[in-house]
């Protein structure tokens, strides 16, 4: 999906052409949550869809989003306050947190960065949901690396949930 348009005024029409399961997905990444978080992170918080979502399951859920483009934290500012411009690839916030939570954003990474990645998240959070297109097999190495458990699966997406 690197080649997409990731326009905040566009992305839902487009991404929503570009994936029809993309409510799905977003539906059962938040139904994956293990229990109610208080502190979230998400990361590639985007136009703020999934934060929408999970605040609307989880309204006493606290959420710090990141995401490396300026024009979508610009634009999630808009609606909420703790936005961070980072890429996944730095270093965390410190946590601890309740929920790492991730949808259509980890799988730009590589299989190195990734491995890295939910390592990361189990050293700082009590537990892990993503929410991806997956090719082959890596909606189950995903779920190894983290420790986890496949919740959910269509037509090439996927939601990984672990408990720490």
């Amino acid at each position: 999906m690197s080649d997409f348009d990731w326009t905040p005024d566009e992305y839902l029409q487009r991404i929503r052409a570009r994936i029809p399961r993309y409510d799905e997905l977003q539906e059962e990444a938040v139904a994956a949550v293990p229990f109610p978080p208080k502190r979230v992170l998400e990361l590639g918080m985007g136009t703020g869809e999934t934060t929408r979502r999970l605040i609307e399951a989880y309204p006493d859920a606290w959420v710090i989003g990141l995401d490396s483009s300026p024009d979508m934290v610009f634009r999630a500012r808009q609606s909420y306050d703790d936005v961070q411009l980072a890429r996944m690839e730095d270093p965390l916030p410190d946590g601890p947190w309740d929920l790492v939570i991730s949808v259509l954003s980890v799988n730009e990474l590589d299989d190195e960065q990734r491995k890295r990645l939910v390592r990361r998240v189990r050293e700082h959070s009590r537990s892990l949901v993503i929410g991806d297109a997956f090719e082959g097999d890596r909606l189950e190495q995903l779920a190894a690396w983290a420790d986890g458990e496949v919740t959910w699966r269509g037509d090439g997406l996927g939601v990984v949930r672990a408990t720490y």
